[in-house]
C-alpha cells in the first residue's frame, strides 16, 4: 500500500525534524486547540486526550481529496515527584522547576493520536502514549539561570530541550529517546502498521 499523505497537527519544529529524519515530509497544520479545556489528573490519560483533540480538530477541517491521508496529533508532559508539568509560564517558574528537578528524575509522557481520514480501515483513530524516564544533572543555580536565560526551555513541556543546550544537563535516558523530543518514532511506526501503512513505503 502506498504511503499516505501525512499531516502533522503541531507547530513543533522538533517533531517536524523527527519526521523528516525518518523520510516523512508532512504537511503542517497546527490545531490551535485550547489545552486548558481538558482537565484530567492521570498524566497518561491527559496526553492521550490532548493528542486526540488536536488530531481530530485538524482532521475535521482537512480536505483529503480522496487520497489516503493520516493526521498525527501529539502532546507531552513531564511528571516529577507525582506533579504534572506543562510548559513553564514564566522565567521564575522555570528556574524553580529546574531547582526542584536537578539531581532527580522525571517521566516524560507523550501522547500520540493518528487519524486515518480515508480508506476502509477498521481503526480510523488510534491513541497511545509512551513514557521515558529522564535523569537530570545536579546543575548549579548559575547553570540553571544561564540555561533559562537562553530561552530554549520556555516552550517545552519538560522545561528542557534534549537535542539542544539542555542535553548537557541530562545524565541518562531510560526508554525511547525520540519520545523525549516529543514524538516516539517506534510507536509511530507501530501505529502506522496497525492502520495498514508501512513506514518503509515512505522511503
Amino acid at each position: 500500500m502506498a504511503f499516505p499523505e501525512f499531516v502533522l497537527a503541531s507547530a513543533s519544529p522538533a517533531r517536524l525534524q523527527l519526521l523528516r529524519g525518518i523520510g516523512i515530509e508532512p504537511k503542517v497544520q497546527p490545531s490551535n486547540f485550547d489545552e486548558s479545556s481538558i482537565e484530567v489528573s492521570d498524566p497518561g490519560e491527559l496526553v492521550q486526550q490532548l493528542a486526540s483533540a488536536k488530531a481530530m480538530t485538524v482532521a475535521q477541517d482537512w480536505q483529503a481529496g480522496g487520497k489516503p491521508t493520516v493526521v498525527l496529533g501529539c502532546d507531552s508532559v513531564l511528571v516529577v515527584r507525582g506533579e504534572v508539568h506543562g510548559k513553564p509560564r514564566s522565567v521564575d517558574e522555570a528556574i524553580a522547576r529546574w531547582q526542584s528537578m536537578r539531581g532527580h528524575y522525571g517521566d516524560l509522557l507523550s501522547g500520540h493520536a493518528l487519524v486515518n481520514l480515508t480508506g476502509s480501515n477498521e481503526k480510523p483513530l488510534l491513541v497511545k502514549f509512551q513514557s521515558t524516564r529522564v535523569h537530570f544533572a545536579d546543575a548549579s543555580d548559575e547553570e540553571i539561570r544561564a540555561y533559562i536565560a537562553t530561552g530554549e526551555p520556555m516552550q517545552c513541556a519538560g522545561c528542557f530541550t534534549l537535542e539542544g543546550k539542555g542535553g548537557a544537563l541530562i545524565e541518562k535516558i531510560e526508554g525511547c529517546y525520540s519520545n523525549v523530543i516529543g514524538l516516539s518514532l517506534p510507536l509511530l511506526r507501530e501505529m502506522l502498521t496497525e492502520q495498514g501503512y508501512g513506514l518503509a513505503d515512505a522511503w
